[in-house]
């Protein structure tokens, strides 16, 4: 990157299928490109194994599950504790500057959760700083339904991605390879 260059902030959100797989394919062009990357996972959780992060292994790019699953799965106290644990790591990954890219995958379903509170675990305010702060070289990709208006003022690209037809409204459950 080039003295005048400056790390982009781009938000992949709606209610679309597609994007985490975005930020996958943003991943595998960085990686490509001699970039390090470094993923973080707001909702999976590392009891569970995913097609990506066996992938992104094998190209030498961590990929870290900081969830316990769907907020319907665990209870808020478990989901509470998660973030809490979790939203300190993701953040060091931005500020300490040691890679050149950062997906904070589901982020923006963290922070839209309503169901508990999580401000004091996960504080908008602190998400708001750490994109005004970041260091000038990182790339920061934020993933997720409802994203912050918040965030999106301040991302410099924001893609909507919605659905127009899903394969779940046919009955069709998660596919291997698709999904995970």
């Amino acid at each position: 990157m080039t003295e005048d260059q400056k790390g982009l902030t781009l938000v992949y959100t709606g209610h679309g299928k597609g994007k985490t797989t975005s930020a996958l394919g943003l991943a595998l062009r960085a990686t490509g490109r001699g970039q390090s990357v470094k993923i973080y996972q707001f909702i999976k959780s590392p009891q569970r194994s995913y097609g990506e992060q066996i992938a992104l292994k094998k190209l030498g790019v961590d990929m870290i599950q900081l969830g316990i699953g769907f907020t319907w799965t665990k209870t808020p106290e478990e989901h509470r504790e998660a973030l809490k644990q979790g939203w300190p790591k993701a953040k060091e990954a931005v500020m300490g500057g040691e890679y050149d890219v950062v997906i904070l995958d589901e982020l923006n379903n963290a922070l839209a959760i309503s169901q508990f509170p999580i401000d004091d675990v996960l504080p908008l305010d602190e998400v708001i700083d750490m994109l005004k702060n970041k260091p000038r070289h990182v790339h920061l990709v934020i993933t997720g339904r409802d994203a912050k208006e918040e965030i999106k003022t301040l991302a410099d690209l924001v893609s909507v991605i919605e659905a127009e037809k899903h394969y779940y409204d046919e009955g069709i459950p998660a596919v291997k390879g698709i999904e995970f």
